[in-house]
């Protein structure tokens, strides 16, 4: 009898390893896939990796989110180190996210459930992790952080103008692996808690952006896929204030159309949308209105296109290119970006190796070199120098 226990015991010891190393992966390879067209794959399988010679710049990829090593090639997913630099990405921004909903969509989500807690636990994280959205964020900036460290240089986390300034310098003066940047955003302001202190912990962790709602509303602000898609609350107004004296730029991704107007209203540094689409090119709700990408544009900020259906209505690079030129005829080529949102739980075309094949679309698409080098990264490159500035040193965004 003893011995049948002890043999119990140790089936459910392996059945318990087997699914907290094995389970993590097979949830992300059901999520992040790569999935090109025929014509895609066929260009992928047939000609050479475009490249470009210019600084790339992605403003949003979830990585963190998933419980991989940054530094390893991974056969899953679609951002890794060696592939931000296969794909020759200066800068690479990290979201965090703490919080999504059952049966998320983009119509109307309630905030009564999630989706994360059950990853947390599943990957193993920090026990402070399982109850604490604010503690999932500062554990993603630790995990980035770390990765840095062991990366001898190859990966830097940048948190100041000067530390960007820095990692281009790196870039331009050669050698045989050029550094790859990486910065701090969080997805939606869920875990803050009615406390601006808690904000300043994210300051002070190494977040330098952050989006005000995710997929549903929250104590800061309406979202696009909530329930009562409100604007901006009291304490919102306060966060937005927060955040723009501090250095810490504003992320309108998700917001509710209610709160993109207020936040452009009161906005005194440049806004960013950090990955989605437009509606002219792609009519769905999480897409921004032609009158929207001109009030981001009025502060001097950027829209990021991204590279999924839902952004895009496909996965083909040319659909991303479509939505970049109607930007650029709105709004002025100084105003659109990168935004792929690689690692979100969305199907792309391909993975960050391959972002030249966006650039390839865009001469397609008859952009010239000039603007070219303004989408994939000058641009965004221009923005997040300004607005990593606290208030105090800096002019205003328009």
């Amino acid at each position: 009898m003893r011995k049948a226990v002890w043999w119990g015991v140790a089936l459910l010891a392996v059945l318990a390893a087997a699914f907290f190393a094995l389970m993590p992966g097979i949830v992300e390879r059901s999520m992040n896939k790569v999935e090109p067209s025929a014509a895609l794959a066929k260009r992928i399988a047939t000609s050479p990796r475009p490249s470009f010679a210019g600084p790339i710049v992605d403003l949003h990829a979830d990585t963190l989110l998933w419980s991989r090593d940054l530094l390893t090639r991974a056969t899953r997913g679609q951002v890794d180190l060696p592939r931000l630099q296969e794909g020759n990405v200066a800068l690479q921004i990290f979201s965090s996210v703490t919080k999504t909903p059952r049966g998320q969509n983009y119509d109307a989500n309630d905030g009564d459930s999630d989706n994360i807690t059950p990853l947390v636990i599943a990957q193993l994280q920090p026990v402070r992790t399982w109850g604490s959205l604010l503690n999932r964020s500062l554990w993603h900036a630790t995990r980035l952080r770390r990765a840095a460290r062991a990366s001898g240089g190859q990966l830097r986390v940048v948190t100041t103008p000067a530390g960007l300034d820095a990692l281009l310098a790196a870039r331009a003066a050669g050698g045989p692996v050029r550094p790859v940047g990486g910065m701090l955003s969080v997805e939606g302001l869920n875990g803050l808690e009615g406390n601006l202190g808690n904000l300043d912990r994210l300051y002070r962790s190494g977040f330098r952006m952050a989006g005000l709602t995710h997929f549903y509303d929250n104590e800061v602000a309406g979202s696009m896929h909530g329930e009562a898609k409100r604007g901006l609350t009291s304490f919102g107004r306060q966060v937005v204030a927060r955040m723009e004296t501090m250095g810490m730029i504003v992320d309108v991704a998700h917001a509710s159309h209610a709160t993109l107007a207020e936040v452009l209203a009161v906005a005194r540094r440049p806004v960013v949308s950090s990955h989605g689409g437009v509606q002219a090119t792609c009519k769905i709700n999480r897409n921004l209105t032609d009158a929207e990408v001109r009030g981001i544009a009025r502060t001097g900020g950027i829209v990021g296109i991204g590279y999924w259906p839902g952004a895009v209505c496909s996965t083909d690079p040319a659909a991303i290119a479509r939505a970049i030129v109607h930007v650029r005829d709105v709004a002025g080529i100084d105003h659109v970006a990168l935004g792929s949102d690689f690692d979100g739980a969305v199907t792309t075309g391909f993975d960050t190796a391959w972002v030249g094949l966006v650039a390839e679309a865009l001469q397609k698409a008859g952009l010239n070199q000039g603007e070219i080098d303004k989408v994939m990264g000058g641009n965004a490159l221009r923005v997040l120098r300004a607005g990593m500035q606290p208030l105090s040193s800096a002019p205003a965004g328009r």
